[in-house]
């Protein structure tokens, strides 16, 4: 009796597999494009809505400017106190990003190429720093900054956000440094190359993008920190951009369009600055994720 062949199994239509993923990618396109308009349209109304009058809001809200008033922001960049809080915004977030890049890369290079005792517990109490927001501490917080007698200035400001910003700092940097061979330092080392010379001719360059990237997280966070600087800094002198925002807005509440203007020139530089070096940013998550 003869033994009927086994029907070989017909492949899958190419054309079918190709329609599907087509259709897939379309549907998460449109997804995508969703989510970016319902995060920028609030930022376009901002921006728009400085160029208008109030009594174009007032009418119509949602509408675009009829007349582009340039007043609105030309009244603001007059204004002193708006170049004092962008001055104080800067100094907060430059010396911020400093000393959080400095001792983050430090601390982060004794963890990852160093092997001594308790370093998986300093680790991981620096792993446990991302537990605590800054809201569940602001308290005592405050009375520690208040007893270092650093209340309503800038230094009282700066000091938490180095501490709240290292956690993450020291995180995204471990594996970019761990990842450097060992036989590179070896070799750094037969050439007379000692730990602090391997650190600085070598760990900096290779470490680079990781830096940048800790460095722009730092940047932008001490920039648009609203919480820390609403409970230390007291007088206007010394307020910095989110918090003159605030004060703006309260002094000028039935101004709504100058309110607006005042409110998109002390976001736009952070949004540049963010878009700058946005793929900075993924690329440095990227690499200490594979690392």
């Amino acid at each position: 009796m003869a033994i009927a062949a086994p029907v070989a199994s017909r492949p899958r239509p190419k054309r079918r597999v190709s329609e599907q993923s087509r259709r897939s990618s379309l549907v998460s396109y449109f997804v995508a494009l969703v989510l970016v308009g319902l995060m920028l349209a609030p930022v376009a109304y901002i921006i728009l809505g400085g160029f208008r009058s109030n009594s174009e809001i007032t009418v119509d809200p949602s509408g675009f400017p009829q007349a582009w008033a340039w007043s609105n922001f030309g009244s603001v960049l007059a204004s002193g106190s708006f170049w004092t809080q962008v001055l104080n915004s800067t100094i907060t977030a430059v010396c911020t990003t400093a000393f959080v890049v400095a001792l983050g890369l430090m601390a982060a290079y004794g963890l990852s190429r160093y092997a001594f005792r308790g370093r998986g517990v300093v680790y991981g109490l620096f792993t446990a720093g991302l537990m605590f927001p800054l809201t569940v501490a602001i308290t005592p917080l405050y009375i520690l900054v208040r007893d270092l007698g650093l209340t309503n200035s800038l230094a009282g400001v700066i000091v938490p956000q180095i501490a709240f910003a290292l956690p993450l700092t020291i995180i995204v940097l471990v594996p970019f440094l761990a990842a450097i061979p060992n036989e590179l330092q070896e070799a750094a080392a037969i050439d007379g190359l000692g730990r602090l010379g391997f650190f600085f001719r070598m760990v900096l360059r290779l470490s680079l993008p990781g830096v940048i990237t800790v460095g722009i997280l730092a940047f932008i966070g001490s920039w648009n920190a609203y919480l820390l600087p609403l409970f230390i800094l007291n007088g206007e002198s010394s307020f910095t951009l989110p918090l003159g925002t605030q004060a703006f807005a309260s002094q000028y509440a039935v101004d709504t369009a100058k309110v607006l203007a005042f409110t998109s020139l002390s976001m736009i530089p952070a949004l540049i600055f963010f878009s700058l070096f946005e793929r900075r940013i993924v690329g440095g998550l990227t690499g200490a994720v594979k690392g």
